[in-house]
């Protein structure tokens, strides 16, 4: 093995207000609704534009094929979840795989992932409610990240209730949204009758050739990231085990009711080339419906999808933040727990990365956003490789020893999983060789480079 799995951390010592751990007050609706919200970002109502841009109708097969891979993904998650329990962290998966480095790389770089996102989603919420409040954008993404600050401070169950509703109005607004557009494709609401000539009209399926589909897999992969999060919630549910083998079955059919049937009516009921890019086409639609709130509607639902991101992205890195201080791989300090079980050191690390983000914007907005927006967009896929290789190497090893395999298996093990790993080796040179993608590549590959040299100076003052 090599020095990544060699060496292990020491683990912490917690503090006496740690001394019982995480709380475990998320309900099962709470993870249930937070599962389905990891999976519908704000990417789904806006981003999608781009991507429908990018490939014209055939973009369903773009995100047919992103959601079988972020599927495979997580079938990998839960065979790991479910025969490791004791494992609590999405990203200590590759530490229990691959050994301490792994879990040290793979904590930091999810980390650094999520905490990038914060400010993102915050200043993209108050560009969305200034429109609606006349205040400054950083006095709004400010106020923001206040509100957020204290759900996540209150209590886990805090966290979880906000989610749910969250979760609940995306659902809720896609399943309307569904519904509404089948009628009017089917016919029985469009004056002009059936509308699935729109697929094939304009240029045909596929008007910029299936080379674009292949590409569009890269734009529209990074939109469904955030079903892993459920893996690190469970932790803090009554019962974990359970509740990642019903999410992990029912991430396949989440994925094709809200992001390969509503694209696909979508593109059934408005010619692709009426699509503009950074524009939600889920509006277009409506309003080609003759549906005259659909401008204000969605930009509610938007609003609700940024807030979502935004309040999971808290929860997300304090909780790996937490879990890398257990291992010695971050402050001693920050495993100290508060009175209602929380990290809250953690949390207000999160909150301070947000303020920070917001008042850089606001001296130079064009600049940060874009900058922020490109910092980590390749670690994702960095992250998931190496917990599949995590994965493979699990199995590897109790096949070998002749270990009892857990209920929950990687289907068409070994291929299904040298399959996805290939899959995202294939975006990752997507993105080095497409100019608009490069940037977030490179700044990506300096991140873990800079982890790495992390990481062997960490090594070596264990070692003196």
């Amino acid at each position: 093995m090599n020095d990544l799995g060699r060496v292990h951390s020491k683990p912490a010592t917690r503090g006496a207000d740690a001394g019982a751990g995480l709380s475990r007050s998320l309900a099962p609706r709470h993870v249930t609704m937070i599962s389905i919200g990891g999976i519908i970002g704000a990417g789904l109502f806006v981003s999608s534009s781009a991507a429908i841009v990018t490939a014209g109708p055939a973009i369903v097969l773009s995100y047919l094929a992103a959601g079988i891979l972020v599927f495979l993904i997580m079938r990998m998650l839960g065979e790991m979840a479910v025969a490791l329990p004791q494992v609590r962290s999405f990203s200590d998966f590759a530490r229990a795989g691959l050994g301490a480095g792994a879990g040290f790389l793979t904590g930091w770089l999810y980390w650094y992932f999520w905490v990038v996102v914060i400010p993102v989603e915050a200043i993209a919420g108050a560009n969305l409610l200034h429109v609606w409040i006349s205040l400054p954008t950083w006095e709004l993404g400010l106020a923001l990240m206040g509100v957020m600050t204290a759900v996540n401070l209150l209590s886990a169950r805090s966290f979880g209730e906000c989610e749910f509703w969250f979760a609940s109005i995306k659902v809720a607004a896609i399943l309307t949204f569904i519904a509404l557009a089948g009628c009017y494709a089917f016919g029985w609401t469009a004056p002009g009758g059936m509308t699935f000539g729109n697929l094939v009209s304009h240029g045909g399926f596929a008007p910029h050739g299936f080379v674009a589909v292949l590409a569009g897999i890269t734009t529209v992969f990074f939109s469904m990231t955030g079903a892993e999060i459920t893996m690190i919630a469970a932790a803090e549910s009554k019962a974990p085990a359970r509740a990642i083998a019903q999410m992990t079955g029912s991430v396949v059919s989440r994925i094709l009711i809200f992001y390969v049937v509503s694209l696909f009516l979508i593109v059934s009921v408005v010619p692709w080339e009426r699509v503009v890019a950074g524009q939600s086409p889920f509006t277009l639609a409506l309003a080609t419906m003759g549906l005259r709130w659909a401008g204000t509607a969605m930009s509610v639902i938007i609003l609700t999808a940024v807030l979502s991101c935004l309040n999971s992205s808290f929860y997300v890195c304090s909780r790996v933040l937490f879990v890398l201080a257990e291992h010695g791989d971050a402050p001693q300090w920050l495993v100290k727990l508060s009175a209602s079980r929380v990290p809250a050191r953690s949390v207000l690390i999160g909150a301070a990365a947000g303020v920070l983000g917001i008042i850089a914007n606001a001296a130079a907005p064009s600049t940060v956003f874009a900058f922020l927006v490109n910092a980590s967009g390749a670690l994702i896929l960095l992250v998931y490789a190496m917990i599949c290789l995590a994965q493979v190497r699990l199995r590897r090893e109790r096949q070998r020893t002749g270990s009892r395999e857990p209920a929950l298996l990687m289907w068409w093990y070994p291929w299904g999983s040298y399959a996805a790993i290939a899959a995202m080796g294939a975006v990752l040179l997507a993105m080095a060789f497409t100019p608009a993608l490069a940037s977030q590549f490179y700044v990506s590959a300096l991140a873990f480079t800079i982890a790495l040299g992390a990481y062997w100076l960490v090594r070596r003052s264990r070692s003196l």
